[in-house]
């Protein structure tokens, strides 16, 4: 039967019927030569008949006693450090049975002047025993896999297989180089690691030499010419990365780098050969990504009936993702664009097998307040992550009256409803926009921001939240998509001014900090996100350019078009009247300030509501900058916004 073999009580494969015949034999093997050991070869007739007696009795023990200690779960190709430990273990309780059964079974009893007497197992065949199991057991797992990762016959590349240089002579290169001995069809042949750690600079790891730091790579590249580098390290930070691809580049050597840590935790492993890739800007932008347990800061969230609004969004469907790893008692998804809630719902399904059970896919406008008061009633969520937004700067300016209906009417209306309906949590997704906003976006979120905090006074039961951060990469109209898409018509890379900087995070860090966030509020909170130092938007595009094999300003070129109305020079996190303050977590810091009174707030998003019902996008336009100023002149004396006036974002 192709089948496999599973007993409720002892965990056995098909594949556990060959290494229980061999490991049988190593047993009664081991157990004949301890005797044959301890008295030279000549074992006396007595003891002849206990060896006799108790072999079939302890090999069929040992065997059992393997199989509690799960020996036979795996193939022996891939048994590991840990699995050595539990080798150690069963060989020890093995040896024990010897003597218990002997003591309890009597089965060899001898004539002597005191009567009858039980033969005991002499203490040096006992040890004996043990010893010689555990270099069998263990050796035939230690030989098997050797076989396996190294054959017999030696690893012989391919004639014209590529000279590959392993950046990281850890885990990750070792598992590399693993799978390039183990396949030779990859046409590829390592000629030596580089890694940082003083203690292996001129070791050989399984056969590979390491050649020397990442600070030589130059002399390391010139001398070993490889045809190809692959960073082997999934948690390197950006500058590594930057300066790996820079001496590359200098020789004409194509750089690979494993997936990231979040990139293998949502692939798996296989085989991560051929799951190098070329190096893309989001590896290189020279932040140290954020690593948590997300087991341990989303707990909050296990047996929860969790909302996502904007659920088919970059970030919606990341927050989706990563919730669903956490045990929700419920996912609620929640949009109004069908394709994309579509999309997210099948890949939670499929790739991430979330049972349709314990996941609701609601299509509806978080704009309409009958709608979202039938949605919380019937599926009662006590978490709400709002992710819902409008966020392209450009098609805001010239829809204020829709910016301002989705980001902060809709806003103020869904915390709303989640106070009357007794929700434990509101995580409101917030942006670097809504710090001294010069535009309709902006404003918006600043106003969303507004609302939130009022709703804390109104609704103190439930615990709102607001996590504001800046730009994030590979999401739709992020900068980094519009560079490429330019690159692959020929250029030009348009960047408004040379001058320009802006905050990069990845969409996953991005969102487990969110998650990690939403634990921390007690109550109307805003959280901030630790973004890094800023980065050039001009030489983020010649960088993006080089990646691509190119040369700036000779293959492609950039252009400075100037600075359209609004358009920021630099992103600010804090606003002036804001204090910084730590929080426990990594990476999250909290923004202090004096709220707002909630008849202002509430005057405010009349004055709003009615300019949005009314349609008049200029009036709209004017209130809501005049509204977000109001912040800034209600500071504390000496406290005001300088140099933000006449700045924003297009091109981002």
């Amino acid at each position: 039967m192709r089948q496999r073999l599973r007993s409720a009580a002892l965990r056995l494969h098909r594949h556990s019927v060959p290494q229980l015949g061999i490991d049988a034999a190593l047993v009664a093997l081991a157990y004949i030569l301890a005797f044959r050991l301890r008295f030279d070869g000549g074992i006396p007739n007595d003891y002849a008949d206990l060896l006799a007696a108790t072999l079939p009795y302890v090999v069929a023990a040992s065997l059992l006693i393997f199989t509690l200690f799960g020996l036979y779960e795996k193939w022996w190709r891939y048994v590991g450090q840990r699995d050595y430990v539990g080798i150690g273990q069963a060989v020890i309780v093995a040896t024990l049975f010897v003597p218990a059964f002997n003591a309890l079974t009597h089965p060899e009893v001898i004539r002597s002047g005191r009567g009858e007497v039980t033969l005991s197992v002499p203490t040096g065949v006992l040890a004996f025993f043990f010893l010689l199991t555990l270099v069998f057991v263990g050796g035939s797992r230690f030989v098997a896999r050797t076989v396996y990762e190294r054959p017999l016959s030696g690893f012989r590349p391919q004639p014209n297989a590529r000279r590959v240089l392993i950046i990281g002579a850890g885990d990750g290169g070792r598992l590399v180089l693993r799978e390039i001995v183990r396949n030779p069809d990859l046409g590829m042949s390592p000629v030596g690691f580089v890694d940082d750690d003083p203690t292996k600079h001129r070791m050989r790891i399984d056969g590979v030499r390491v050649l020397g730091r990442t600070d030589e790579l130059a002399r390391i590249l010139d001398e070993a010419e490889p045809d190809e580098v692959t960073i082997a390290i999934p948690s390197a930070p950006g500058t590594l990365r930057a300066r790996v691809v820079s001496a590359c580049r200098a020789r004409g050597i194509a750089v690979r780098t494993l997936p990231t840590v979040f990139e293998l935790l949502q692939t798996g492993t296989g085989n991560v050969v051929r799951q190098a890739r070329p190096v893309e800007v989001e590896d290189i932008l020279g932040r140290e990504p954020v690593r948590m347990e997300l087991d341990r800061v989303g707990r909050y969230l296990q047996n929860e009936v969790v909302m996502v609004t904007g659920a088919g969004g970059s970030i919606g469907s990341e927050l989706c993702r990563q919730i669903s790893r956490v045990a929700p008692r419920k996912l609620i998804l929640l949009d109004h664009a069908e394709d994309n809630l579509f999309r997210i719902m099948r890949e939670l399904e499929d790739d991430r097998h979330v049972h349709p059970s314990s996941m609701a896919v609601v299509l509806a406008d978080c704009k309409e307040g009958e709608r979202m008061r039938e949605v919380f009633a019937e599926h009662r969520p006590t978490v709400v992550f709002h992710a819902a937004a409008y966020k392209h700067v450009g098609l805001m300016e010239l829809n204020p009256v829709e910016a301002v209906r989705n980001n902060a009417l809709a806003t103020r209306l869904l915390a709303r409803v989640a106070g009357e309906h007794d929700v434990r949590r509101f995580v409101q997704v917030s942006t670097d926009k809504a710090v001294a906003p010069a535009t309709v976006m902006g404003a918006s979120k600043a106003l969303a921001e507004f609302a939130v905090e009022a709703a804390q006074d109104r609704w103190p039961n439930t615990r709102y939240a607001i996590v504001r951060f800046g730009n994030v990469l590979g999401s739709s109209g992020s900068v980094v998509p519009i560079f490429r898409r330019q690159i692959a018509l020929g250029g030009p890379l348009t960047v408004t001014d040379k001058r320009m900087t802006r905050y990069f995070m990845t969409i996953p860090e991005a969102v487990q900090l969110v998650i990690r966030a939403g634990s921390l509020g007690t109550g109307g909170e805003i959280f901030v996100l630790e973004m890094g130092d800023p980065v050039s938007i001009w030489q983020l595009a010649e960088t993006m350019i080089e990646l691509s094999g190119l040369r700036p300003g000779e293959d492609i070129v950039i252009e400075e078009v100037g600075r359209r109305p609004g358009e920021k020079l630099f992103e600010d996190l804090f606003n002036p009247y804001e204090r910084t303050q730590p929080t426990p977590a990594d990476k999250i810091l909290r923004a202090e300030r004096d709220r707002l009174d909630v008849r202002t707030v509430e005057t405010m998003f009349d004055e709003v509501g009615l300019l949005v019902l009314e349609g008049d996008a200029a009036a709209l336009a004017a209130k809501v900058s005049e509204l977000s100023e109001l912040r800034s002149l209600s500071a504390p004396d000496g406290v005001q916004d300088e140099g933000t006036a006449g700045t924003d974002r297009a091109v981002l």
